[in-house]
């Protein structure tokens, strides 16, 4: 497969068994028993994809995860923890972990997530090797996915990666309505606990950097009943 998985656990027993079976099943495998090792291993650039686990000594899951996000790395994350409360599952993917998987769990299921993360990353970065550099009307707004950065009248935000693979998947499809379940199937990928709110919030916060506020909507449009349509910038 070619792919380099990064496993940050502090569980012995279950990198051995994590490990172990991802080899099989030819992956490449490294791994960090703390929040510390793992945040240095993961911004190296030399993984694909991480499993995070929450319980960490040093720096928290959590805490390594913002932070990868606030350094710009897309990397994707799945977040591994004994915690099932829907709270934890919310904190991990709005500090931009990529999908979330509790312990105990069976091996197929997390093989399964591993291929469905790595699957949406790789059409990402395709697409995102022709990603638009965009300018509205009067310059008065740019937007650079390869940056992961939108100035709006001269200030500059940071986008999210979750933000990064919304916008890019709206703009693959300029002008077209878009309901709320394409965006939440295509772009977050199956999770029962993520419902369409997710998608509001996420909407809500993108269309604010684009300058979409106080009822002026010239990029993001909201069909109410449906979902969205996107007219990019010229």
């Amino acid at each position: 497969m070619g792919y380099a998985i990064l496993m940050v656990e502090d569980e012995e027993g279950l990198l051995v068994t994590v490990g172990d079976r991802l080899v099989a099943e030819g992956y490449a495998f490294e791994s960090a028993k703390n929040g510390n090792e793992g945040l240095a291993k993961a911004l190296d650039g030399a993984h694909d994809l991480v499993i995070l686990d929450v319980m960490l000594p040093g720096k928290d899951g959590f805490a390594v995860c913002r932070e990868l996000r606030e350094r710009g790395s897309m990397i994707p994350v799945l977040m591994l923890t004994a915690r099932s409360q829907l709270e934890d599952k919310v904190a991990g993917l709005r500090l931009g972990a990529d999908d979330y998987l509790c312990k105990p769990f069976e091996m197929p299921e997390l093989l399964a997530r591993i291929e469905a993360l790595l699957r949406r990353a790789e059409a990402s970065h395709h697409a995102l090797d022709t990603a638009p550099r965009s300018k509205g009307p009067a310059g008065d707004l740019v937007v650079d996915l390869k940056r992961g950065i939108v100035v709006h009248q001269g200030a500059e935000s940071a986008l999210s990666a979750q933000e990064i693979k919304l916008l890019d998947y709206l703009y693959r499809h300029p002008d077209a309505i878009i309901s709320r379940e394409e965006l939440l199937h295509s772009v977050w990928g199956y999770d029962p606990d993520i419902t369409t709110r997710t998608i509001d919030v996420h909407v809500a916060r993108l269309k604010q950097k684009l300058g979409d506020v106080n009822d002026v909507q010239r990029y993001i449009h909201t069909i109410r009943g449906i979902g969205y349509k996107f007219t990019p910038p010229d």
